[in-house]
């Protein structure tokens, strides 16, 4: 299997899952910087120009949270569950996330730190403001439902907890206002003591986390 990848917030998911499982995949760097996700050759394997792709013979799979459950069912982990309602679960919480708290908390790393990295100009106060305010309202959700929980599906890890705090190794960066979520903060200094989170990139991160 081939991941291709780049140090951004969704090829951290794949990745972080593949060092996790032990994963026998060769890990790609795709250079954004140089335009390499546009090049011919990579459209061929995904027309949407993007990272993560996962190549496993004639599959070439991309969308973050698709890799993670393929790369668990692969590997026989109950990162993706066994029972059919802790798998609707786990979906759940993908698609809340997606739609809403790590779309909001992505607009806040969009500003503070790929802004600076592209050389796209300063943050855009509007955006900050109305992307703080959807993030805290979401915020505040994951925290409540995280007060008697260690994981958020059950009391084992999974793909879910790899996909929702995909952003909080961020969180300084990124300005994601976290400091008030106790229960969200126990939850990622869980998550921190994994290595494959931790440092999921075959290279050290290059934003210090």
């Amino acid at each position: 299997m081939k991941l291709y990848y780049a140090e951004t917030m969704n090829p951290r998911k794949a990745c972080a899952v593949a060092k996790y499982l032990g994963s026998p995949v060769e890990f790609i760097r795709v250079d954004l910087s140089k335009g390499e996700h546009r090049a011919p050759a990579f459209l061929e394997q995904n027309p949407n120009g993007k990272v993560p792709l996962l190549v496993d013979g004639d599959l070439h799979l991309w969308e973050s949270t698709a890799i993670m459950a393929h790369l668990a069912v692969k590997a026989g982990s109950d990162l993706w569950p066994s029972d059919a309602a802790s798998q609707v679960e786990v979906l759940r919480w993908l698609s809340w996330d997606i739609a809403h708290f790590s779309r909001h908390g992505s607009s806040l790393y969009f500003e503070h730190v790929i802004k600076p990295w592209a050389g796209l100009g300063e943050p855009n106060p509007a955006a900050v403001e109305e992307a703080t305010g959807f993030f805290l309202r979401f915020a505040a959700i994951l925290d409540a439902h995280l007060a008697t929980r260690d994981y958020l599906v059950g009391d084992k890890l999974s793909i879910a907890d790899f996909g929702v705090g995909v952003l909080l190794p961020w969180a300084k960066e990124a300005r994601l206002p976290v400091d008030d979520f106790a229960n969200i903060q126990r939850w990622h200094e869980r998550m921190m003591a994994l290595p494959a989170w931790r440092e999921p990139f075959p290279a050290p991160l290059p934003v210090a986390a």
